[in-house]
């Protein structure tokens, strides 16, 4: 064997077995787990199930019917979860029902995930968990869902100040509606971009402190799915009264398993 490649697997031994014995650091969640299709289902399955209580209740707010005879009758397009015209008897996804969602969507996962894996595997769980609700949707919902609310205040003066093209035909017309939308994309964007940071970093320090090890957790592409819900809200509360941005929010809960999903595969790196 090369002897450099002998000089350089002791170095690695050595480095993990130092780092495995004074504990510094611990990465609370990885990409890859070993975890069976089956398992993962049964995750993704309890995920499911842990978000549709909360869903229930807020369709029976909603006037809905929740008989299960009845629903079987009905066309799915019609369904509490799917209807959103007219607004006043659709669900309206804003903070407080994607935290409830969330909520019941992590507390899934992470119970179908106790179920079907290692034990050893349970604490990785909980600072995923710790991670997903308040890295991956609380500070990123608090951030949009603010912005979103002052912008909405200043929105006609900031619009109008946008430049416009003069014509009658047609197309220049959606192109000025377009620039007319650009502060808002941009805002939005803004916060969600600082929403995902500063989400991640309070995450981490929050768990280096009840775990009292230093955690190195970097955003992962998977951690933009749950901001679908973000982006969703910020253009329902920007655009109240567009039919367009009542239909993009039904996306929300399918976004929200996400986070409980991620909860129930998190294992030991």
């Amino acid at each position: 064997m090369n002897s450099s490649l002998i000089i350089n697997n002791a170095y690695n031994t050595n480095q993990y077995t130092g780092i495995k014995n004074n504990n510094p650091s611990f990465t609370h969640h990885i990409s890859k787990s070993d975890l069976s299709k089956k398992q993962k289902s049964v995750i993704l399955t309890t995920s499911i199930l842990g978000m549709t209580p909360v869903l229930a209740v807020m369709a029976k707010r909603k006037g809905f019917n929740l008989n299960p005879a009845r629903l079987l009758k009905t066309n799915i397009k019609d369904w509490a979860i799917f209807k959103s015209q007219p607004k006043e008897r659709s669900i309206q996804f804003k903070a407080p029902q994607i935290m409830a969602v969330a909520a019941g969507s992590v507390a899934g996962g992470f119970i179908g995930g106790t179920l079907v894996d290692k034990k050893s595997n349970i604490k990785a769980k909980q600072r995923e968990l710790l991670n997903q609700m308040l890295g991956n949707v609380a500070v990123p919902v608090a951030c949009v869902g603010s912005g979103a609310y002052f912008y909405e205040k200043y929105a006609d003066k900031i619009e109008n100040f946008m430049p416009q093209i003069k014509s009658e035909k047609k197309p220049v017309k959606i192109l000025n509606q377009v620039i007319k939308k650009v502060p808002n994309a941009v805002t939005t964007l803004g916060l969600l971009g600082v929403g995902i940071y500063l989400g991640n970093k309070v995450s981490n320090f929050i768990n280096e402190i009840i775990y009292n090890k230093k955690v190195e957790r970097n955003i992962k592409a998977s951690d933009f799915a749950p901001h679908v819900d973000d982006l969703c809200m910020a253009m329902t509360m920007m655009n109240e009264d567009s039919i367009f941005a009542s239909r993009i929010a039904r996306i929300i809960p399918l976004a929200l398993l996400v986070p409980g999903y991620q909860t129930g595969i998190a294992q030991e790196h």
